[in-house]
């Protein structure tokens, strides 16, 4: 049996009562008068208009709608797609559709509406204002995203008769965005049409030479297919399992994708069909899958359970490859009617048809769509934005374990990074190591499905600009860089502050007698700075002088002299000196906001920058710093405790001990030696001995910068099969 897909075909001849005939085929109540009223709105707005084909511009409303009735959508769906066009084309006040419609179907086609009165700087801007609010507005109702398709597949199956150059901007930006969409939604039927599409006119001579070789088969192919699904049906029936089995050949995409992968021609790819096996229930398809098994060859790491581990948009179904009747490799998928139904329409499967008003999707049952509302809030560059689209939203491939069995999703080349910014901002921004699978790793260790990853933080711990290196999501790469600009930003703003104060100082005054007098306003106005903290900013950067601050300030006679400016500069240099100082602070421990106290490292502990630590005065010693979790803090007298901080600036190297048990092989020091070495890490000292069962004692000094890089060095032992424990001595 062939399997028969959606057809999203254009319809030149489709009628508004052939429209409701199909609506009434699965939803025999839906409201018909409602759907007719917009019809005729619609028929009558664009009455003047014609497509670039000649024909009447209704026929693009009531096509788009066709693709929202196959989809199965509700009513307020299908009428969103009859008057998508009204207020953007034909000046129809949202007020009007409200009014005629309902607050709801007003909603849609607001959202909908593209920005089109604003101008913009390039094409590329006017594409994320124009998604971004796009994004808004599918966070309020889902069903804005699922016309927005539709619309977009009647554009792409009409695309022949616009210009060159517009198709290729229209194919590429479906293949970045909307295709993504579809695939996060579910909808995998548009999703695969609309790649097609793109191939058609982005490389139309693949395209073609594809559609003729495959056309070329067609005879053979579906013969081919007949006499396998004949055969699985038997292997079933034998089995008494009832199921319906078809085959299809893979998509143009599909197969373009496979032969760009893999750097061969059409003839040399060999899995072109793909088979569906839809039976009763799961236990049934893991029943199935073990009749197919056995009666064909599967092939090794090809087999793929999405029915207990559902991929982030609820896709559910078993996947295997095998070697199939004359010898050829044939994919395989086994899901039930349910699941069917979710693999072909996405989040359109799960509708539940309701009266007019009251049927609108709930778009925070997906983490993801609330993840693009955040990251939407996030970020202000549009090309950030837009790169975030392209790069995450079709992000499938590593299926990930959180300690608690919980399965998250994420992109190819993960790490254990982007799974800590995935959890939550705080546990990635003190994110200092991993454990995967109950061994440590370094934060640049490559994901792969079925690791279970567990994140190690300290308080203490804040991110760094290497890690922009490290991670491959947008999201963890904007949430580090809004840390790193936060603490760029309140440098300059002190340093800014401590600028002008020191200028107001041979004028007799300060900012906190200013401010409250209200003299900083033309300032402000002027320097286009937003308030006093910005003001700081802007001195700090250099973007404005402070001498450009203090001839604005009414109180002040501004006197533009040399003694004056030398003062200035005086203190300029003064600030800048001390801000260099404190970036090469020589104390790797900041106590109570005091650089130069005396500080020292408790030998019981030796504490490292990562461990969360607690400091002790000592008589003649200055101050003791141990670990919060160092055994000889009961002994010590808390009256005599302060409070310390870690140096961020400091980069010298710090010792740490590290105890390794071994099964006891000849060799086995000089291969942990020399594994530790390769790292760039000092060793200081080694101890060895023996112990009983044949087991081997290692105690390793060596010196690292913080508790990250000493947890690279115990990951790297750990990795060594002759190892049995790694701990901190």
């Amino acid at each position: 049996m062939i399997d028969e897909s959606l057809d999203f075909s254009h319809e030149p001849n489709l009628t508004i009562k052939e429209l409701i005939q199909r609506i009434k085929s699965y939803y025999k109540d839906a409201d018909t008068d409602f759907i007719e009223k917009a019809y005729h709105f619609a028929e009558k707005a664009h009455c003047e208009q014609k497509r670039s084909s000649g024909e009447p511009y209704i026929i693009h409303p009531l096509n788009v709608s066709a693709t929202l009735v196959k989809l199965k959508m509700d009513v307020e769906t299908i009428v969103a797609g009859l008057l998508h066009d009204v207020v953007e084309d034909c000046e129809i006040a949202p007020t009007v559709i409200e009014k005629e419609f309902s607050p709801s179907v007003a909603e849609l086609v607001v959202g909908l509406t593209k920005i089109s009165k604003i101008k913009f700087r390039s094409r590329q801007e006017s594409q994320a204002e124009n998604f971004r609010k796009m994004v808004v507005a599918m966070a309020k109702d889902l069903r804005v995203i699922i016309v927005k398709l539709a619309d977009r597949m009647h554009n792409m199956r009409t695309l022949q008769y616009i210009s060159k150059e517009k198709q290729l901007k229209i194919a590429q930006e479906t293949l970045d965005i909307y295709v993504p969409l579809a695939s996060r939604l579910g909808i995998n039927s548009v999703k695969g049409e609309l790649e097609d599409l793109c191939l058609r006119f982005l490389h139309p001579e693949i395209y073609y030479r594809l559609a003729e070789k495959v056309a070329m088969k067609k005879s053979e192919r579906e013969k081919y297919i007949r006499e396998t699904v004949n055969m699985i049906n038997d292997k079933l029936e034998e089995y008494n399992v009832k199921g319906e089995v078809t085959g299809r050949p893979k998509t143009f995409y599909s197969i373009y994708k496979k032969m760009q992968a893999r750097g061969v021609d059409f003839d040399q790819i060999q899995d072109l069909l793909a088979f569906r096996v839809i039976v009763n229930n799961i236990t049934e398809c893991y029943k199935a899958l073990g009749i197919i098994h056995s009666a064909f060859k599967p092939v090794p790491g090809r087999f793929k359970d999405y029915v207990a581990i559902p991929k982030v948009n609820n896709y559910q179904s078993l996947h295997t490859t095998v070697i199939g009747p004359r010898a050829e490799r044939i994919e395989i998928q086994i899901r039930t009617e349910e699941m069917h139904e979710v693999a072909e329409k996405g989040i359109a499967a799960h509708w539940k048809y309701k009266e007019k008003g009251s049927g609108v999707v709930k778009a925070n049952e997906l983490d993801w769509v609330q993840e693009l509302v955040e990251f939407n809030q996030d970020v202000e560059s549009n090309s950030e934005f837009m790169d975030a689209i392209k790069n995450d939203l079709d992000i499938g491939g590593v299926f990930v374990f959180t300690p608690g069995g919980d399965v998250k999703e994420l992109r190819y080349g993960a790490t254990p990074l982007d799974f800590a910014y995935s959890v939550h901002t705080e546990v990635g921004n003190h994110c200092v190591g991993a454990k995967v699978n109950g061994k440590i790793v370094p934060l640049k260790y490559r994901l792969k499905s079925g690791d279970s990853v567990e994140i190690l933080t300290s308080k203490s711990q804040t991110p760094s600009k290497d890690w922009l290196k490290i991670v491959k999501s947008s999201r963890a790469k904007t949430k580090i860089r809004q840390w790193l600009s936060k603490i760029e930003r309140e440098k300059s703003r002190e340093m800014g502050e401590e600028m002008l104060e020191s200028a107001l100082r041979i004028y007799s005054t300060n900012i906190k007698a200013l401010n409250k007098k209200n003299e900083f306003k033309k300032s402000l106005e002027e320097l286009n700075a937003r308030n006093l903290e910005e003001l700081f900013i802007h001195i700090a950067s250099g973007r404005n002088h402070v001498n450009e601050v203090l001839e604005r300030l009414p109180s002040i006679d501004f006197k533009d002299n040399k003694e004056t400016q030398d003062k200035i500069e005086s203190f300029y240099q003064k600030i800048t000196k001390t801000a260099k100082k404190t970036a090469h602070k020589e104390n790797a421990v900041i106590v109570d906001g005091l650089d130069d106290v005396q500080v020292r490292m408790a030998r019981c502990c030796n504490p490292i920058p990562g461990d969360e630590i607690v400091g002790f005065i000592t008589k003649g010693r200055g101050i003791t710093i141990h670990t919060t979790r160092c055994d000889k803090l009961f002994d010590q007298d808390d009256n005599r405790r302060v409070d310390v901080e870690w140096n961020s600036e400091y980069n010298f190297k710090h010792p740490v001990n590290i105890k390794v048990i071994t099964h006891d092989k000849p060799g086995i020091l000089s291969k942990i030696s020399k594994s530790i070495n390769n790292l760039g890490i000092n060793i200081r000292s080694a101890f060895a001995k023996s112990l009983p069962d044949q087991k081997g004692s290692f105690v390793f000094e060596v010196e690292v910068r913080d508790y990250s890089e000493f947890l690279k060095t115990v990951g790297v032992i750990e990795s060594m099969e002759e190892v049995i424990s790694v701990t901190r001595a």
